[in-house]
């Protein structure tokens, strides 16, 4: 809780920390919403999925430009410009008058989503270096913590009435929040890397990085989609506990965000993402022993074992030798969400010609997977 108590204390770090939650807040109160917007829009569910594809489209066309981006403006400019349009984007699908009017904001809401998450992980992976601290980890479980802040929102539902004035609502909140501490980072630029030209030498510990982000964001993408179900199906479990395997994945998930930088600093960033490799190969024997219980135990060491690995992927990343910060940073971000994006389909494929449990078998070799590419990084370091 180290992380934890240095963010709380010092508006410095608290700042960036924000960004963070704000980002989840952003988003997750729009997820509220998408069923009105499908109902107010009249559009089906393939209509829905295509214009939710455009949202994911937004992300990685930015993704390619984002380094150049932050760069020119300096990390700290594009993480409050981050803000700023996110602030106004964020509002755009709720008051769409067609189809074509949505697809349009959820691209741009899209790519503003995109340039902010790669900033202020820029700005926290340049802050870790600037000050000799240790604080990545414990930013993204604030991530987290913009979930359950959008969760809360939705009680604001019945009381507000209206899902613009809601958003507006959490919009407005959320950038007067922001534009109070900007000052704490808006000046900051990344430190100059000497790079090296381009060689097999060179890619290979981030293609490495990016393997791992790619199954370490699918496995998340798979929990979110199918703990359900697998409970129902595989166990099979009551239904007051189908949503019992996400919940308990969350809660881990945010603990474990908060705990890893104290531990990282100890063992360092290669260990911690070694050591959630296995904690989550143990909750996929868990998973795949078919016990609810025993299950429900396993999506709670999942959460655990990955809340570590994405957060210790961007801090290796924006500090492999030859390659700038922000480079790093996006290249590892890209393939990740390309992960979360594509592992849930590929898994729901495997699921429909074998079984879910098939499916989870597939997430365990994976796992062990990321185990053996830490041997390889050690090796790299």
């Amino acid at each position: 809780m180290k992380s934890l108590r240095l963010i709380l204390s010092n508006p410095r770090y608290f700042a960036p920390a924000l960004v963070f939650a704000s980002l989840n807040i952003w988003f997750g109160t729009w997820a509220v919403y998408i069923p009105t917007v499908k109902e107010r829009l009249q559009i089906d569910k393939a209509d829905l999925g295509f214009a939710i594809f455009f949202l994911a489209l937004g992300v990685f066309v930015i993704f390619p430009l984002a380094s150049k981006i932050i760069n020119k403006l300096g990390v700290g400019r594009a993480t409050w410009w981050g803000v700023v349009l996110n602030s106004v984007f964020a509002v755009m699908p709720l008051i769409a008058p067609n189809y074509y009017f949505l697809c349009a904001a959820l691209f741009f809401f899209g790519a503003c989503n995109g340039i902010t998450d790669i900033a202020m992980n820029t700005l926290v992976t340049e802050l870790e270096k600037k000050d000799k601290v240790q604080f990545m980890s414990a930013a993204h479980g604030f991530f987290s913590l913009g979930g359950v802040a959008a969760g809360l929102g939705s009680f604001l539902i019945p009381i507000i009435g209206n899902p613009f004035l809601h958003m507006l609502f959490m919009v407005l909140l959320v950038f007067v929040a922001n534009f109070y501490f900007k000052n704490q980072y808006v000046q900051i630029l990344a430190e100059p890397e000497e790079k090296e030209p381009f060689s097999l030498k060179l890619f290979k510990p981030l293609f490495l990085l990016g393997l791992i982000g790619f199954i370490s964001f699918a496995s998340e993408g798979a929990v979110v989609d199918w703990s359900a179900l697998y409970l129902k199906e595989v166990t099979p479990a009551p239904e007051v506990l189908y949503g019992a395997g996400f919940l308990a994945f969350s809660i881990t998930m945010t603990l474990g965000r908060f705990l890893g930088d104290g531990i990282s600093e100890k063992i360092g960033s290669i260990k911690i993402v070694a050591l959630g490799a296995l904690i989550a190969i143990g909750g996929y024997v868990l998973v795949l022993s078919a016990f609810t219980l025993l299950a429900i135990s396993g999506f709670a060491l999942i959460g655990l074992g990955f809340s570590v690995m994405v957060p210790e992927l961007f801090r290796i990343g924006g500090k492999v030798k030859g390659v700038d910060s922000a480079q790093g940073i996006a290249f590892i971000a890209g393939v990740g969400y390309a992960g979360f994006l594509s592992g849930p389909v590929i898994l729901g494929f495997l699921a429909e010609s074998s079984s879910l449990s098939t499916s989870f078998l597939a997430l365990l070799l994976c796992a062990i997977l990321i185990l053996v590419i830490t041997f390889g990084l050690s090796r790299k370091k």
